[in-house]
This record gives C-alpha cells, structure tokens and sequence, in this order.
C-alpha cells in the first residue's frame, strides 16, 4: 500500500502523540493532529473532545489515515472510560466511515489480556490469539476497540491495525517494562508499517521492541513489515539492581497487567 500522505494523529498532546508527532514526518507523512487539549507549539491542532460528532468528522475530512492515539490511558471511574475510549472511539470509526477513510491505527493495550499469565522462562511467548482478559475497565476499553474495528472492516472494509502497546518511553522505567518496552523509534517503524501494509483488513499486533526479556509473539508485527531495532536490556542492569528481580510470587509480577491486575480503583467508591 502507498504510504499515506495526510495522516490524523489524535491525542497529539500526550506522551505517545508527543513522540510520534516529533518522529512520523520523517516516513513523509503530513499531520493533522487532534487532541481534547491545546498541543504545544502547534497552532493548527484541532482542538476538542472525541464526544462532539461534528468536530471529529471534520478532523477526518480529507484525511488519508488515522492513528488513534487519544482516550484514557490509566484506569478509571466507567463513565469517563465511556465517555472517552468506548463513545469516542466509535465516532472516530463512524467519522470515518462517512468520510471514506480507508485506514485506522488503533492505539490497543496489553491491558486488554492483563488478566494473562506473564511466560515464565522457557516458557513459549503469548501468541495473538490468546484469549482477551482485561485487567480493568481501560483494558475493556482496548478490547471493545478491537471489536469495533473488527465489525468496521467486516461490514465496511474499513482496514484496522489494532496495537497491543505495552509501554513506549524512551528508555524503560521498571523490571516489569524491559518485557513489554516499546522504544520510540520501534513504535514509529510499527505505525509506519501498519500504515503501509497491503491487506490487513483487521490485524492484531504486539506493540514491543525485539526485547531480550519479550513476552510476546511479535509475528504478526513482523508480518507487516516491521522490523524492530531496539531491546530493552541495556537497562537490565541497572533496573534489576534498584529494583530486583521480577518475583513470581508478587501478584505485581505474576500476569502481563502487572499492578492493573491487583490494584484497587484508583477513585473513591
């Protein structure tokens, strides 16, 4: 598939928004970025919430592609998850659908299986198909988006790549994170490669560097094309002697959520 010319990059101001918006022009994409929030330094940002249909639809107008980005990315009370990644993820799709959009990068999560055991060593590495088990309504939030673009491209055609990201910073902060690290220039190499992949109608990927430490089955990414660079264990050092060894007896460490998993809300019930 060509690579798209305009792409809108919504929830441009966020962590991950912030890093793809500095690293995807260089594949010679043009973005339109969108965010509920003013994006720093640019002007032109479309500014407003996922909820307000109208706004939304003229984001997409003309547009080549989407990489969905924006929404809640911690756990929190329903409605707002509802409001935010559920509601507005399909008026995105629905936006999209009007408007002739061929194409979405869907923003998925590890979080939509948290509730899996994380492979031990030698253990095989978790593939694709594993049964979804949200650790939390963020997660059920990732998996209803899976589904949703699963129903867009069997009744519309509309083509999906959705991206179980584990975590995308510039270098891993945690034991945990050298499993799941997604360096910055992998997640722009992955993005591109979901962007430009012939046929992918709905595809399901693991959003991870080639970490040393992986816990999962990266074929389908490579199946696009993508061929990641980095790996998280030149941090393994110095993380491991601050923080110790990933313990199997800690519920923190025991499944791919880690403390999605054993945390209680973080809201006042």
């Amino acid at each position: 598939m060509p690579a798209p010319r305009t792409v809108l990059l919504t929830g441009a101001a966020g962590g991950l928004g912030t890093l793809m918006r500095g690293l995807l022009p260089a594949y010679g994409y043009e973005l339109r970025l969108f965010d509920v929030v003013p994006v720093e330094g640019e002007p032109d940002a479309v500014v407003a919430d996922l909820c307000d249909k109208e706004a939304v639809r003229e984001a997409v107008r003309g547009v080549d592609a989407i990489i969905h980005l924006a929404g809640i990315s911690l756990e929190a009370p329903f409605e707002k998850i509802l409001r935010s990644n559920i509601e507005g993820t399909y008026n995105l799709y629905e936006a999209a659908r009007e408007e002739g959009v061929g194409r979405i990068v869907f923003a998925s999560s590890n979080h939509a299986i948290g509730y899996t055991p994380r492979p031990g060593e030698g253990d095989p590495l978790i593939p694709i198909g594993t049964p979804r088990r949200p650790d939390t309504f963020y997660g059920l939030s990732k998996s209803f988006g899976e589904d949703l673009a699963q129903l867009y491209s069997d009744k519309h055609g509309l083509e999906t790549v959705s991206v179980r990201i584990g975590s995308c910073f510039m270098e891993p902060t945690s034991v945990r994170m050298l499993s799941v690290w997604m360096s910055p220039g992998d997640g722009a190499r992955l993005f591109h490669a979901a962007l430009t992949a012939q046929d992918v109608r709905h595809t399901v990927v693991y959003g991870s560097s080639a970490n040393t430490r992986l816990w999962w089955d990266l074929t389908t990414a490579r199946g696009l094309g993508y061929e990641p660079q980095d790996d998280s264990e030149q941090y393994a050092d110095k993380l491991i002697a601050e923080q110790g060894e990933l313990d199997p007896d800690n519920p923190d460490h025991a499944r791919v959520g880690g403390h999605f998993v054993t945390n209680p809300p973080l809201w006042p019930h």
